[in-house]
């Protein structure tokens, strides 16, 4: 899969996959025979439904949100089955970036112009039709969300940060950023590495970082992440492997100075 042209990638398979290394005991064949109930229900919607935006985001929403009744899980959010999909198929329930991928698959079923928005602390989507865009919430059961509502939650997001606030058309012009599957999967399996980390489970964590790498083999931060973990499981020899990748990797410059220091460093660690 980390070697295939994003537009090729079958982006809940590959969750699917995540979610089978991330829970070996869980049922996967029933996870995926409801995601092609939905594949099929979503076919079916294509030819009766218009090329408005907006239109397309009302039907993805009574399926989903509605029949299917998937929306977030307020209550515990934090729960690693909110973004393990086996479970979010499970239990209609997951945080946004477990559930946009159901929406996302549909949609692509469908033949709708839908991706994730790379909107911080929160993932959205946004779908392009005749009208223009259209940006909704699946956490919310895929409420549309209006200008007021994008511009509230940045402000929100932007509060939370030490900095210059940002004036309102400035903070809109992030909601335009559209992210690849790649992208969709990567910010999914870093959901799971992070709970991970900050629960102590660091081999876990790196177990999460080592699945991402299969799909971004060159992703310089992940490499580093992997050389971090490995350094705190007391893995040096690990560690030194995974510092060779990013001492590849590295444009020529200043920071590939600094890796070949630190590869330099953590080799002596091995004496």
């Amino acid at each position: 899969m980390g070697t295939l042209p994003d537009d090729e990638i079958a982006l809940a398979e590959t969750a699917l996959l995540f979610a089978r290394l991330d829970a070996p005991e869980a049922d996967w064949r029933g996870a995926r025979a409801h995601l092609s109930v939905l594949a099929r229900e979503a076919a079916e919607l294509s030819p009766s439904t218009g090329s408005s935006a907006q239109e397309q985001a009302e039907v993805l929403g009574a399926m989903l949100g509605c029949r299917h009744d998937y929306s977030g899980d307020y209550e515990t959010y934090d729960d690693l089955r909110n973004v393990n999909l086996i479970r979010v198929t499970e239990r209609r329930r997951g945080m946004p970036i477990g559930l946009g991928i159901i929406w996302l698959h549909c949609a692509e079923v469908a033949g709708w112009e839908c991706y994730g928005i790379n909107f911080p602390s929160h993932f959205i989507l946004g779908i392009d039709g005749d009208d223009g865009q259209t940006v909704l919430d699946v956490f919310s059961g895929g409420k549309i969300l209006d200008p007021e509502d994008l511009d509230g939650m940045m402000a929100r997001v932007d509060e939370n940060h030490v900095g210059r606030p940002q004036r309102r058309g400035e903070r809109m012009a992030r909601v335009k950023g559209r992210m690849s599957k790649r992208d969709v999967l990567l910010r999914l399996q870093r959901n799971i590495a992070f709970r991970r980390q900050t629960g102590g489970d660091l081999a876990g964590a790196l177990r999460c970082t080592e699945d991402m790498l299969r799909i971004a083999p060159g992703d310089i931060d992940l490499w580093q992440d992997a050389v971090v973990l490995n350094q705190k499981l007391d893995q040096m020899a690990a560690a030194v492997r995974c510092m060779g990748r990013v001492v590849a990797l590295i444009p020529p410059g200043e920071d590939a100075d600094r890796a070949r220091a630190a590869m330099r460093r953590l080799r002596s660690s091995l004496n």
